[in-house]
């Protein structure tokens, strides 16, 4: 063995060896227990970046499972993207000089195809470079034509139900990518931006989007607001920069009295607030502003002006015709944002499907409470509950062109919509009119990847593994994707007929890692240019330094920063494994000593035992057990601990430097080396333990010391919680 460990010469050439032999695919002929888990499918747009290292969480326990015995199924797939995708298109795109104006809906659609088609196969080159046994055999893709045709079916299932509607209600609309978005897509950041005082007839109002002003239907105080209590129920005349208007008083709990001068316009076609006051008062809603984020035609002079232009023009208009109180220029309040480009999310009236999702919430709750499906860390059970509660009815229309279709056609005669599985209907369902058209919208990508552990194993012929083991992903996707998994898996169980409510859920446990941050606790990201690829990491440490050093020293579900230390550290650690197999090696030299079988627990204490090997077999059991119990309960922190402290400072540091001599003095006076014996049995259990978290430099030393034609991965697990008294 050489004197340091090369992971470039081991890493490629174990992997191909261990897919060569089907250890990633599941037994066919096994009737065992079933364990499995559904890698959350990756981005087709471009390479992993650094949090999905973190799925080795996944690789661990798969193969924990596989070692101890399960039939165990990890199932990769990869995501079509939607308006991520589109978005990484579109910058490419523009530095060609071009954007996705210049082409035809179909043409931009097969664009973005082939470049997704030349980026998915780099994506599964780096996800096997960290090692993570996935079975390749039944890799999926949202876009293959047996997803999307469940995909469909689930539409069509619902839409039957009553559970999918079609209507205009406001939704957040972002006028730079084009397309609408639900509430989870938005994101939220305090800004600080002037404070408009608008002089409204007898009232002052404050606001900071005067720009909408000519989307107003009402001006509101609170009832119990003694100030205005005459001007309730009465109209108002109001001069503006384009004449004069009468405006309807309303009296409305949502206005705030302790806000600006406690009085507020209502545009309910462009405010959320406001468009739910407009339902309660039955107010007409007025869209004044454009979805290319131009103002229209309600606008008058200022038509054609983006929003900022005429916010500016427009004030300037007011402040000529002393239509401004007064402006203050710190107000700080929250606004929202698209979560790709950043720019602020404009509410606009749009026609588009809903799904509702009261129905759906009772069971997606009950599943948890009744403990069908166990969230760890326990502490986001809480926060489940609370986006459960607070979830409003899902806008799945994108207005984009990258994604799967919406199977429902229009009819220009009865304005009628007729719902498919998929197929084109040749008339109208409602009037028979054959003058159709198909909704040039697409599904919301989370309306897709909500139906993954059921359409994958579905299409996968692999049912016998739903409900899935573990659903791991980060905690940071536990309100867009989690949830809504669980509530589409529970209901297209039971749409199925699945009365048995432990077979009706999409997995059993919920497993969250937290994120992975740059060296400085900053969250990476690509436009603060502190992306690190991981795949760089692997080829400087190796695939085993990064693996452990992602579990080592952060506790399930906490944020961590990458750290070069602790990688530097991993990477001597396997070194340090390397070195002990070395010594062993040299020993049997020495000794002109073949390989030992590997004796159990029970076998080393039958031989004829030195005190100290009797104390180091006792010694490795209790950290067998440990190390079990710590990753059924998913303490993957603690148990890496564990072994790298027992395995270097322990084992290396005390019990090798001490077998060295009794070694050495038992062969030069040729005495039964059960010494030995004692040695490569126990170093052989330290392998097992920590295969699942360093596989490939625990794999290339059993090959070495006792391989032959067997493998680590499929050698069986050092502990048996059933064999134990």
């Amino acid at each position: 063995m050489d004197k340091v460990y090369n992971q470039k010469g081991v890493e490629e050439r174990i992997y191909r060896q261990w897919e060569e032999r089907g250890y990633f695919s599941p037994n066919k002929d096994k009737t065992g227990k079933e364990y499995s888990i559904i890698l959350p499918p990756t981005n087709a747009n471009g390479a992993l970046h650094f949090g999905h290292a973190m799925y080795v969480v996944e690789d661990i326990l798969i193969r924990f499972h596989r070692m101890k015995g399960l039939n165990v199924l990890w199932l990769p797939g990869t995501d079509h993207a939607g308006i991520e995708t589109q978005f990484v298109f579109e910058k490419k795109l523009k530095e060609i000089g071009k954007s996705r104006f210049d082409f035809d809906k179909d043409t931009l659609y097969e664009m973005i195809k082939q470049y997704v088609d030349q980026n998915r196969g780099g994506i599964e080159k780096q996800l096997r470079s960290l090692g993570f046994s996935l079975d390749w055999t039944k890799e999926k893709y949202t876009l293959d034509e047996d997803i999307v045709k469940i995909v469909y079916d689930t539409f069509k299932k619902l839409f039957d139900d009553g559970l999918i509607y079609r209507a205009e209600k406001l939704v957040n609309y972002c006028t730079f990518d084009g397309t609408s978005f639900s509430d989870l897509e938005v994101v939220y950041e305090e800004r600080k931006d002037p404070l408009y005082y608008i002089k409204y007839g007898p009232l002052v109002l404050a606001t900071t989007r005067p720009e909408t002003k000519f989307g107003d239907t009402a001006v509101a105080v609170n009832p119990d607001d003694q100030r205005f209590r005459k001007y309730i129920g009465k109209e108002i005349e109001i001069e503006t920069v384009l004449g004069k208007t009468n405006m309807k008083v309303i009296a409305d709990k949502m206005v705030d009295m302790g806000f600006g001068t406690g009085v507020v316009k209502i545009t309910p076609a462009h405010d959320f607030d406001d468009y739910e006051v407009s339902l309660r008062h039955n107010l007409p809603m007025v869209r004044v502003i454009n979805y290319d984020g131009t103002m229209n035609e309600k606008a008058g002079k200022f038509k054609g002006m983006y929003v900022k232009q005429a916010r500016k023009a427009i004030v300037e208009e007011m402040q000529k015709k002393e239509l401004i109180d007064h402006i203050d220029e710190n107000y700080v309040h929250r606004i929202g944002l698209c979560y790709k480009c950043k720019n602020p999310i404009e509410p606009l009236p749009l026609e588009q499907w809903f799904i509702n999702m009261q129905p759906l919430k009772k069971d997606a709750v009950g599943a948890v409470k009744k403990g069908l499906i166990k969230i760890h860390p326990k502490k986001f059970e809480k926060t489940y509950y609370q986006i459960i509660d607070n979830y409003k009815d899902w806008n799945i229309s994108r207005q984009i062109v990258w994604g799967i279709k919406i199977p429902a056609w229009k009819c220009r005669e009865c304005q009628k919509w007729t719902v498919t599985n998929g197929e084109a209907p040749e008339k109208c369902a409602n009037c028979a009119s054959k003058k159709i058209f198909q909704d040039p919208d697409t599904f919301d990508t989370w309306f897709s990847s909500g139906q993954w552990p059921y359409a994958t194993l579905k299409t996968t012929n692999s049912l016998k593994f739903y409900p899935t083991s573990v659903m791991e992903t980060g905690y940071d996707i536990l309100r867009a994707w989690v949830v809504r998994m669980t509530m589409l898996g529970i209901y297209i169980q039971k749409r199925l007929g699945v009365e048995n409510k432990e077979k009706q859920i999409p997995f059993r446990n919920v497993v969250l890692h937290g994120l992975v941050n740059d060296p400085f606790g900053k969250k990476m990201s690509k436009s603060k240019g502190n992306v690190i690829n991981p795949i760089d990491l692997v080829d400087q440490y190796g695939a085993d330094a990064v693996r452990f050093a992602l579990v080592y020293g952060t506790a399930l579900g906490n944020d961590q920063s990458l750290s070069y230390p602790k990688l530097d550290a991993m990477r001597k650690f396997t070194n340090k494994l390397w070195n002990m197999a070395r010594l062993i090696e040299l020993k049997r030299a020495q000794a002109k000593w073949s390989s030992a079988s590997f004796y159990g627990f029970d076998d080393l204490r039958n031989l004829k035992l030195n005190k100290s090997d009797k104390e180091w077999i006792e010694k490795v059991e209790a950290l067998s057990e440990n190390v079990t119990k710590l990753i059924d309960k998913y303490d993957f922190n603690h148990a890496s601990q564990n072994l790298y402290e027992f395995t270097w400072h322990q084992f290396a540091d005390i019990y090798l430097e001490d077998v060295k001599k009794r070694i050495n003095e038992e062969f030069n006076a040729s005495i039964d080396p059960a010494s030995m014996i004692v040695l490569e049995s126990l170093y052989l259990v330290l392998l097992k333990l920590l295969h699942p978290f360093v596989p490939f430099v625990t794999e290339e030393i059993y090959k070495r010391l006792w391989g032959k034609d067997d493998y680590l991965i499929v050698s069986k697990w050092p502990y048996d919680e059933k064999t134990k008294d």
